[in-house]
């Protein structure tokens, strides 16, 4: 990265006019003559996009925004994309656009806003306020550290609006209208300081978590454009699982043998994708029993399992979330098969349990149930079932929920009332993983020797459908001896 990306001053246009006009140079100012600063006007070729299309999913981001409008009528709403985050001086983290406004809008802009303004007693205006293409008469484009000379070419508010379907203004000029603005506001807090503190004394925290419930609610059912987004994210991610198995011989050659893992998921993810839907879980040996294990810095050893917990995002941000414990000889010890079969069966019965009417928490509970058993069976926990059930004693090895829902978070719906999620009933379009785990600690002296170190957990991505559901993720084997079979396959053994 080139050192004079460093950003200039936050103000361009005012600094155009100083005399002699600077430029940030290894985070010191330099002068720009006037003969350069003229010279950087001119002598550029209209790059206007006209005749684009809307993006796929402008119909339904409409029907979205309009289902919000219903929601919360003769008030003026605001949710923001948000900003670049710092991560180390002037460099930033890559930006990802908040999920409220990517779930209404289908736009990815960092410093984005869109405002619904109420038109009458019922319905709203929608407009979305977008940072313009870089100024290049006052030097903007060239001197502004997040200018497009450096970062690259954005759409221009008319692009824009041909792609999203949205009326575009200037962002830099709503923080003054919102501050100036009166009547009811709700706005999704969290995102953008600069928007948050624009409408300080207008807004309520109780007002604005009604407004990101609702939000969060409204995503609970996906459409047909939602779901072929997750069957992509999960067929690329099906491929990357693929990619891991073929080089496990040699990051079992390198000392951070998780790491070269996770370089090789990521690399599917960034190839088809738009990135990793969180922090991929490279865990082997006794890390698989640590449940977010994304250090991913040990080694990967002949004779371990490989818990690995990773997900694509696509380029619309919907992510997979898919788990595969895999051994890293090929074959399950007789131990691993066992305690990985519990883990199978229990995953069975979870999934038979979701299917439209039935209760969110009935496919926990099938699971939870088979290992219990297989616990008392094994002689780990003292019977009967239901007692042990009733206490939960079961959660030492079991510890965590049997899945969640999932869309544009990898934890979708997040915010969203318990009557109305864990204590909900499932219908048909909603997405949710199903992944029980059994987890020996390596220091946990209530089970035999063997016990310890050893985490199996297997995930997949399920769409609740009419008359039953269907595996995003069925493509990836789940049984131990399909497991062996595939692993195989890939490995040319």
């Amino acid at each position: 990265m080139s050192d004079e990306r460093s950003r200039v001053q936050p103000d361009a246009e005012a600094e155009a006019d100083e005399k002699p006009i600077k430029q940030r140079k290894n985070g010191l100012y330099a002068a720009v003559s006037d003969e350069l600063a003229q010279n950087m006007k001119s002598g550029w070729a209209d790059t206007e996009l006209r005749g684009l299309r809307p993006i796929p999913q402008a119909e339904r981001t409409a029907a979205r925004r309009a289902a919000l409008s219903a929601r919360f009528p003769g008030e003026r709403l605001v949710v923001p994309a948000g900003n670049l985050k710092t991560r180390s001086n002037d460099t930033e983290y890559p930006f990802r656009a908040s999920t409220e406004y990517t779930y209404l809008t289908g736009d990815q802009t960092q410093d984005g806003v869109l405002v619904l303004e109420p038109e009458g007693p019922a319905g709203h205006t929608a407009t979305l306020y977008l940072l313009p293409r870089s100024d290049r008469e006052n030097g903007e484009f060239w001197l502004h550290g997040q200018g497009e000379l450096w970062v690259g070419r954005r759409h221009s508010l008319a692009e824009a609006e041909q792609l999203l379907g949205i009326p575009a203004k200037d962002v830099r000029k709503l923080p003054g209208s919102l501050a100036e603005a009166a009547g009811p506001v709700r706005a999704v807090r969290g995102h953008d300081a600069g928007i948050e503190a624009a409408l300080t004394d207008k807004v309520t925290a109780e007002r604005d978590e009604e407004l990101r419930v609702f939000l969060s609610e409204a995503r609970a059912v996906k459409d047909d454009f939602e779901v072929g987004e997750l069957q992509k994210a999960v067929d690329s991610t099906v491929r990357g699982f693929e990619d891991v198995v073929k080089v496990l011989d040699r990051a079992g050659a390198e000392t951070n043998g998780e790491r070269y893992i996770e370089g090789t998921f990521f690399l599917r993810a960034r190839v088809e994708g738009n990135d990793i839907g969180y922090g991929s879980i490279c865990a082997s040996g006794e890390h698989a029993t640590t449940l977010h294990w994304v250090r991913n810095d040990g080694p990967v050893r002949s004779g371990d399992l490989l818990l690995l917990d990773a997900g694509v995002e696509t380029h619309t941000l919907y992510t997979a979330d898919v788990t595969r414990t895999l051994p890293f000889d090929g074959r399950f010890t007789d131990l691993q098969r066992r305690i990985y079969d519990a883990v199978y069966d229990a995953q069975e019965a979870g999934i038979a349990a979701v299917r439209p009417g039935a209760k969110y928490r009935d496919f926990h509970d099938a699971a939870q149930r088979v290992l219990t058993e297989r616990l008392v069976e094994w002689g780990l926990l003292e019977g009967p079932v239901e007692k042990v059930l009733e206490l939960g004693l079961q959660r030492r090895w079991t510890l965590h929920g049997t899945g969640h829902m999932l869309g544009l978070d990898v934890h979708d719906c997040a915010a969203a009332r318990r009557e109305a999620y864990a204590d909900g009933t499932l219908e048909p379009g909603m997405c949710l993983t199903v992944e029980p785990g059994l987890y020996f600690q390596a220091d946990d002296l209530t089970v035999p020797e063997e016990y310890r170190g050893v985490g199996v957990r297997i995930e997949d991505d399920l769409l609740v459908t009419e008359d039953g559901n269907r595996n995003l993720s069925a493509a990836l084997p789940r049984t131990s001896a399909e497991v062996e079979t595939w692993m195989a396959a890939l490995r040319g053994a």
